[in-house]
């Protein structure tokens, strides 16, 4: 009997690029959302929604671990069929946005929320799920795909030398502002 539901659950079972795409949106709509929240307390333009346990303010990274904990503990122990699988692709995603925002945090055990090591995770962590999500296996490749591949790292290419260069007019110009209004939100 338990073939005949592998087989089933084989059947309605989502693939992964459907659940690899789940996680990509989940990913950047979190990460969208957290970053914005996190702009708007800060510069006082909405109440402060921080969550406080005395006087410690717990960071959404918190919130990220729990989730990937859960999704984690689900999967493996729950043995989910189609609709918990989808379920457990979008928690991840949240998870995974939640806890990488703050990635520059956990990795020097504080500082500012700004870190530059948490922007370049998430774009790292970006150009993955949506390479999972959307890009042919290599199997798949055919010669057009090999171009593209290689005029994409060109552009690639281009696109971090100048981004390098933006980052740091931005650090010089946007950095002390940043710093000033989270040096003076809610803590």
């Amino acid at each position: 009997m338990a073939d005949a539901d592998d087989e089933i659950d084989k059947i309605d079972s989502p693939g992964p690029v459907r659940l690899a795409r789940r996680v990509f949106i989940a990913f950047v709509l979190t990460f969208m959302s957290a970053r914005i929240l996190a702009f708007l307390i800060m510069s006082r333009a909405v109440p402060d929604l921080y969550l406080y346990v005395g006087q410690t303010h717990v960071h959404h990274l918190n919130y990220g671990i729990f989730l990937l904990s859960v999704a984690g503990g689900y999967l493996l122990f729950g043995r989910p069929a189609a609709r918990g699988l989808k379920a457990a692709a979008i928690v991840y995603g949240i998870g995974m946005a939640l806890t990488f925002d703050e990635f520059g945090m956990w990795l020097h055990l504080g500082g500012s929320y700004w870190q530059r090591a948490s922007w370049d995770t998430i774009t790292v962590l970006l150009v993955l799920f949506g390479l999972i999500a959307f890009a042919p296996t290599v199997r798949r490749f055919r010669p057009h795909h090999w171009v593209t591949a290689l005029v994409l790292l060109l552009v690639l290419i281009v696109f971090v030398f100048l981004l390098a260069k933006s980052f740091r007019y931005a650090g010089r110009v946007i950095e002390p502002r940043l710093l000033q209004m989270e040096a003076a939100a809610p803590k």
